[in-house]
């Protein structure tokens, strides 16, 4: 037989009660909160320091060597580089009066002496003597050979073809002045020159 009456009730309100308590716990019981996600930024890559490049040293070479010109040297370059890089030395070069270690400068002369040559050479840093030349006619540079400009101070095969092809191309130099419009020949040069120079009458 099955529960009598009352304790059916009885039992039904149990479960009943059971439930509602259930429920009320779940309802009361603290959840717990969700954490906030931190998202974490990787530090931006540094940019890098930008080094400026050092310009290259302007040198003019001239003398005993193969091809006198202005060169372009890197920067700690020594007066032996620059030699070389006018094409070496001639044969008859004395190189024993000129310091081969001496570090270069921006805009620097080297004179590469020749054996028997009567001026003596200082080092590079102190300057090239210009050669006494009051005792020789005025070098006149709208009719001088190629050859004949190279008995100016500081003037070479390359600087003297330079300026006879200026002269057949643009005409004659009106003053000794517009020398300076020939590439390679800057104030330093003509300053060398200007004393023993004439465009003629």
């Amino acid at each position: 037989m099955g529960p009598s009456g009352p304790s059916r009730s009885l039992l039904v309100f149990c479960s009943v009660l059971s439930l509602l308590v259930g429920a009320a716990v779940g309802y009361f019981t603290p959840r717990p909160r969700s954490q906030p996600i931190t998202v974490t930024t990787p530090d931006p890559t540094p940019t890098p320091t930008l080094t400026p490049t050092p310009a290259p040293l302007r040198v003019y070479v001239s003398g005993a060597v193969q091809t006198p010109d202005v060169y372009l040297l890197p920067p700690g370059s020594l007066v032996r580089d620059a030699i070389w890089a006018a094409g070496g030395p001639a044969p008859d070069a004395d190189l024993e009066r000129i310091n081969l270690a001496r570090e270069l400068q921006d805009q620097q002369h080297i004179h590469v002496p020749r054996r028997g040559e009567e001026h003596s050479v200082p080092p590079p840093s102190e300057g090239v003597p210009v050669p006494t030349m009051s005792a020789r006619p005025l070098i006149n540079i709208n009719t001088a050979t190629a050859d004949e400009l190279q008995q100016l101070p500081r003037v070479g095969p390359a600087l003297a073809q330079r300026i006879v092809a200026y002269r057949e191309m643009y005409g004659p130099f009106k003053t000794p002045e517009d020398l300076m419009q020939v590439p390679g020949i800057g104030e330093a040069i003509f300053a060398a020159i200007k004393n023993y120079i004439t465009v003629g009458p």
